[in-house]
């Protein structure tokens, strides 16, 4: 499963269960919605800089971010 994706997937994940809009994820990260959709879909490149800015918004340390299976190495090639 190709990286974006899954970084995309753990957003969804965190922001369904803190139960809150992609509308107001994106108000309280300082990003666009229309940004936080296509990052949850999987088609955009997310920098480490709005991956911490989006952990902050929802209230995630970036160790439980990540601390999650879809980052567990499954020794194939991304």
């Amino acid at each position: 499963m190709e990286i974006k994706y899954k970084i995309g997937q753990r957003i969804r994940f965190l922001r369904e269960q803190a139960s809150i809009s992609q509308k107001d994820l994106a108000y309280t990260a300082d990003l666009d919605r229309s940004y936080i959709a296509s990052v949850e879909s999987g088609c955009r490149n997310i920098s480490i800089v709005n991956i911490e800015r989006i952990a902050k918004a929802l209230n995630v340390s970036l160790r439980d971010f990540f601390d999650a299976t879809e980052f567990e190495s499954s020794g194939q090639k991304q």
